[in-house]
């Protein structure tokens, strides 16, 4: 078999749609599905409505309404088998549709991604257990584009770090362990953070139970290390939570910031977009009716123009889009310039495509103005300015009025949260004088429910007491910090050379472009293994030993080894071996100058800025390594802190 040429994301996604397909088509006849609410986006991106009413849905509930109808007699519920509380709804719905229906329906019901004991056993309490057919749907990776793959999990971050529960760490395991199958081992795996082990040691476990397994014939592929991987690279969140509490400064990352980017959608206002094409409304809708409708827009690479505008700093969004402008103009004016019949025939086959080009710039002309105004007004430079004078070592004391004065503004909690959570973080925590006064500021201004919200902040770590007992607290230029413990910014941000003060947004020459001046931890140590030789020179003005031809990640850490010890979270780099008789046979079939894949695995999450600067680094290496970014989901500040917002209302019943 010829070796994979690299990780093909059009094949899981093809994967995932079939197996989708095949459970429904196990149905047969007209069917309704009953859906939880956060798979719906995921199985969105696998397969669109029309697909599944192909293969007979015809109507579409949201599990969390119990409005399900009994239209047909086929019913089937897709739901994640890792929530107690989604089975016992199901249990609920099911019991309820056998009470009020005339007719007998048959249900059946999809786990997502794996049928559990706790489920099971749920079912079986509430008695329908032998009523319903079960099945399980394992949907583990989903693409978000073609170098991005992210989990269809709800709420990874929150489950890992406030509640402490490790299935996603499991579930990330699963969701590799497919890619290690059909490509063979990962030959390295190397990582950083307590979680990163222990996905590393999952994995390990997982591939000595498939080797065990005598029917596991189609891993037998896998005994070998691949071909065409080079690396997978684990970042646990933890090492460096400072990166999403700022705000993100690319195009994507900003629209992220002000609408929020949800499985390739954002829902917009039509008051700034517009109606969507062909779907006018007859009357002039009255401004306030306008205000209120929102339209999705789908945010990927099949449109062209945001493909290029994404990753872009946004503070060169508009020339670029004045360009594209201009461009469009010229093309439509060339087709005065048509003088016989075959130069016009051709203006006409490439119309189509003029106009979905001229609709997306209407459409990103539209939401850059939107986020102008917002970018322009003097509460964002504020919060802006409170955030990098924090991240470039500034005394934090000294920023204390303005988040004080953000208070008595009444900003939204969370915008605060996330200033409070970066002084903490960078400074190994509040002075208790500090933390009690903003404690009691935010009690008084939003509510005392929020007496729940700081408790889940300090159990996460994100708004502690600097206190003589822990050794959080590093002062600016102060010694390493002992590993496994904290992240020392104020050690890192020399070593790794976090700020960038010559930042060229327009042509950038580093990753700090993505913060106007500051390079994220997590991608640091990713440079560290796969631009060894770029970084040194970066941190350290001098170039490493490292031959040309020797690839960066086959030395691991080597280089780093005092730097990690800043950074929190055990340090480990595996090396996983085959057969080298086989091994050696395949390097001499293949040889060794293609490209290699490079796949990153973000636990707990991971920011669009940070997959930008991904790219960016991918760019470097072109021709030489691909980088395919993984995660456990795609999160930003709101996501961190609003983990631990608590909802209810001590005021209300």
């Amino acid at each position: 078999m010829a070796p994979h040429p690299g990780i093909d994301t059009d094949d899981i996604k093809d994967r995932a749609k079939k197996d989708l397909l095949s459970l429904l088509e196990g149905v047969r006849g007209k069917k309704n599905l009953v859906i939880e609410q956060s798979l719906a986006g995921p199985i969105g991106l696998v397969a669109k409505f029309s697909t599944l009413q192909d293969y007979g849905v015809d109507k579409v509930f949201f599990l969390e309404n119990d409005n399900l109808d009994t239209s047909q007699k086929n019913v089937v519920f897709l739901a994640s088998g890792e929530k107690a509380s989604q089975c016992i709804a199901i249990a609920g719905q099911i019991k309820k549709l056998q009470q009020v229906s005339s007719i007998e329906h048959e249900v059946s019901v999809i786990w997502v991604p794996r049928r559990t004991l706790v489920c099971n056993k749920i079912l079986e309490e509430a008695a329908v257990l032998g009523d319903i057919s079960v099945e399980a749907l394992p949907l583990h990776f989903i693409p978000l584009d073609q170098d991005v793959l992210t989990l269809a999990y709800d709420d990874p971050f929150a489950d890992l770090y406030l509640r402490k529960d490790p299935t996603s760490i499991f579930l990330a395991a699963q969701a590799l362990m497919p890619i290690q199958q059909k490509y063979g081992l990962f030959p390295r795996i190397i990582g950083k953070g307590d979680n990163a082990r222990r996905l590393m040691e999952l994995l390990l476990r997982m591939r000595s139970e498939a080797v065990a397994d005598e029917n596991a014939a189609t891993f037998r592929r896998g005994m070998m290390p691949s071909s065409s991987i080079e690396s997978l690279i684990i970042i646990d969140r933890e090492v460096d939570m400072v990166t999403p509490l700022l705000t993100q400064l690319t195009y994507e990352g900003l629209i992220d910031e002000m609408f929020g980017i949800k499985n390739n959608q954002a829902e917009i206002d039509t008051s700034i977009i517009g109606q969507a094409p062909g779907q006018q409304p007859k009357a002039q809708a009255s401004a306030p009716q306008q205000q209120g409708l929102k339209r999705k827009i789908q945010l990927d690479s099949s449109d062209k123009l945001y493909d290029q505008l994404r990753d872009a700093n946004f503070a060169i969004v508009g020339p670029l889009l004045n360009k594209v402008a201009r461009r469009l103009a010229g093309e439509y004016e060339s087709r005065h310039g048509a003088k016989s019949t075959s130069e016009l025939r051709e203006f006409v086959n490439k119309l189509p495509g003029y106009q979905a080009e001229q609709q997306s710039l209407k459409t990103h002309t539209n939401l850059t103005e939107e986020a102008l105004k917002y970018t322009q007004t003097e509460t964002f430079n504020r919060i802006l300015e409170v955030q990098q004078n924090l991240v470039s070592g500034t005394d934090p004391s000294s920023q204390h009025d303005t988040i004080e004065e953000l208070i008595a503004r009444d900003l939204p909690l969370t915008t605060i949260l996330r200033l409070l959570c970066l002084e903490s973080t960078i400074s190994g925590g509040l002075r208790p004088k500090d933390l009690d006064n903003f404690k009691r500021q935010i009690l008084h201004a939003y509510g005392y429910q929020h007496l729940l919200t700081l408790h889940s902040l300090e159990k996460m770590g994100l708004l502690v007491a600097r206190t003589a007992a822990n050794p959080f607290y590093i002062p600016v230029g102060g010694g390493g910090a002992s590993e496994s413990n904290i992240t020392n910014y104020n050690a890192l941000r020399k070593s790794l050379r976090l700020i960038v003060d010559e930042v060229n947004e327009q042509d950038p020459n580093d990753i700090a472009y993505v913060y106007s001046g500051y390079a994220p931890v997590s991608v640091r140590l990713v440079q560290a293994i796969i631009q060894k030789q770029e970084l040194l020179t970066l941190t350290r003005g001098s170039s490493s030993d490292t031959p040309p031809s020797t690839s960066s990640a086959s030395l691991g850490w080597q280089g780093f080894e005092d730097v990690l010890k800043s950074v929190k979270g055990e340090t480990f780099n595996k090396i996983q071996k085959g057969d080298e008789a086989a091994v050696k046979a395949r390097n001499m079939l293949t040889g060794s100058g293609k490209v290699k894949t490079v796949v990153v695995m973000f636990l707990g999450g991971i920011t669009r800025t940070e997959i930008a600067a991904l790219r960016f680094v991918g760019k470097g290496l072109e021709g030489r390594k691909k980088v395919v970014v993984c995660t456990t989901g795609v999160i930003g500040g709101r996501e961190v802190v609003g983990a631990a917002v608590e909802k209810g209302d001590f005021g209300k019943g």
